[in-house]
């Protein structure tokens, strides 16, 4: 009669097993970490869609209801710069539309509504579109126009303000004028940031303005009446606008100064672009 019985393998050395055992608890946690990697990685991933392209989108619904609501009290006759009967200054309610802003620099597609702000612009103003600092002066005032604005995502407004030179064209459109400030400097210097210009008097000295700085968040010297210089009368209608730096960051703050260069008068019932306004564009293919 044959014997079937199949014969035990022979047991493996001690240093064999225990060697197997630690090699699988090595690829466990190897898994484990690799998982926890992908995951964490797929997580940075759709935060980042999220805060660079959803926000937009939802941003642009903000921007377009604020537009559309600034150009129908247009149309109505009002004007939400000017104060109401037996008032001094304009009442605006905080998160409404001021001006459309354009920059030719920045292409044709450039237009966004400026919105009023707290005295710090708060992040719900400011997914509506650029924000006017409330406590500084409106379009076109003597003093300091200041404006903040969104770098990357919920609407980046201010995404390319970086490209702008010496002597470009910065325009606010109101109810009652076109106005068009340029960038601080001299069109031959190009640099902003190398170039100063004169914006007032400090007793017997100019006050010298270079057309771009980079300073820390809590610099709030920037939105004086003349910036950087506490105590100075403006003698010039200024325009400051802000912004995160470096992109995707929040850890300083870019600043454009640009000086009024003209007003533009027009009753605009139709709602649409001067031709001296147009030909502000040419000038940057020039």
């Amino acid at each position: 009669m044959t014997d079937t019985t199949v014969a035990a393998p022979p047991p493996s050395p001690p240093g064999r097993r225990s060697t197997t055992a630690a090699g699988e608890r090595l690829r466990f946690v190897l898994r484990g970490i690799g998982q926890t990697l992908i995951t964490l990685g797929l997580v940075v991933l759709l935060f980042v869609v999220y805060e660079v392209w959803i926000t937009n989108l939802f941003a642009a619904r903000e921007q377009s209801k604020v537009t559309d609501a600034l150009k129908q009290e247009w149309r109505q006759n009002k004007d939400p710069l000017l104060p109401l009967p037996g008032s001094k200054d304009p009442s605006i309610p905080l998160g409404s539309g001021i001006g459309i802003l354009y920059i030719p620099r920045l292409g044709r597609d450039f237009h966004f509504t400026i919105v009023q702000g707290d005295t710090v612009p708060s992040d719900a103003q400011l997914e509506k579109g650029p924000a006017h600092y409330k406590d500084t002066a409106l379009p076109g005032q003597i003093g300091n126009f200041a404006v903040a604005g969104h770098r990357v995502g919920k609407g980046e407004p201010f995404l390319n303000i970086d490209e702008l030179r010496s002597g470009d064209a910065v325009i606010v459109e109101t109810k009652s004028a076109w106005w068009v400030y340029r960038v601080l400097g001299t069109p031959a210097g190009r640099n902003p940031e190398t170039v100063q210009a004169k914006v007032a008097q400090d007793g017997g000295s100019p006050v010298l303005l270079a057309g771009r700085e980079i300073v820390d968040p809590s610099a709030g010297r920037v939105l004086l009446p003349v910036p950087d210089h506490e105590g100075v009368q403006p003698s010039q209608a200024l325009m400051t606008m802000t912004t995160c730096h470096p992109k995707f960051t929040a850890s300083h703050r870019m600043i454009v100064y640009s000086t009024l260069d003209k007003r533009l008068s027009t009753r605009n019932t139709d709602l649409k672009m001067p031709q001296s306004i147009e030909a502000l564009y040419d000038e940057v293919r020039a």
